[in-house]
């Protein structure tokens, strides 16, 4: 009669199927662990600051760096292009950012006051110098961490609405290089953007 084969216990897969393998853990700690772990920001001087990994993570430079050193305990991320001071203002921005989230800026902006645009920390926060306040673009820009970026940006343009060509050239001291019969020639040519 007729005799069943013998089951099998080990799998088996039909030809047209692929089985792909997970990949490897890239960390031995957890996701909750990593979140909670500390990141080494090194400014141009050397000076190391500290700083919870959500936190530093914020810059998508820092957050990729901290990427390919999965396997660091504490990772060292240096930052050639920020000056301590500067780096320090950045981290005070990213550790107030997580407790309170900065309110979407408007565009175009619906007023040169910047506290009326976001909530007064951060108003307060690019109530600095302009050495200061390019320096935070330039650090915005570079650690690609895009609400600073927004929020400086926004202080810069806060600082140009409503204003006149001279009286931005005096604002950020820039020389008026045409003579006057280019200022003439341009002004007559760019009639039109002054009506209205």
């Amino acid at each position: 009669a007729g005799r069943r084969p013998p089951i099998s216990t080990e799998l088996t897969t039909h030809p047209l199927t692929t089985v792909t393998p997970l990949p490897p853990k890239l960390s031995t700690m957890d996701a909750a662990e990593e979140e909670t772990g500390q990141v080494n920001l090194v400014s141009k001087e050397g000076d190391s600051f500290t700083v919870p990994a959500d936190v530093a993570k914020m810059s998508e430079l820092v957050k990729t760096m901290m990427d390919e050193d999965a396997e660091d305990e504490v990772a060292e991320i240096p930052l050639p292009n920020v000056k301590a001071s500067v780096l320090k203002k950045v981290i005070d921005f990213c550790e107030h950012h997580k407790t309170e989230p900065m309110t979407e800026i408007e565009k175009p902006l619906k007023s040169a006051v910047m506290s009326e645009v976001v909530q007064k920390w951060y108003a307060d926060f690019v109530n600095v110098e302009q050495v200061l306040l390019f320096e935070l673009i330039l650090a915005a820009n570079y650690m690609d961490i895009k609400p600073l970026l927004d929020l400086t940006c926004a202080t810069v343009a806060s600082m140009i609405k409503g204003k006149t060509p001279e009286e931005i050239r005096r604002t950020f001291n820039i020389a008026n290089d045409f003579s006057p019969e280019e200022e003439a020639q341009v002004r007559e040519e760019n009639k039109w953007c002054e009506e209205s």
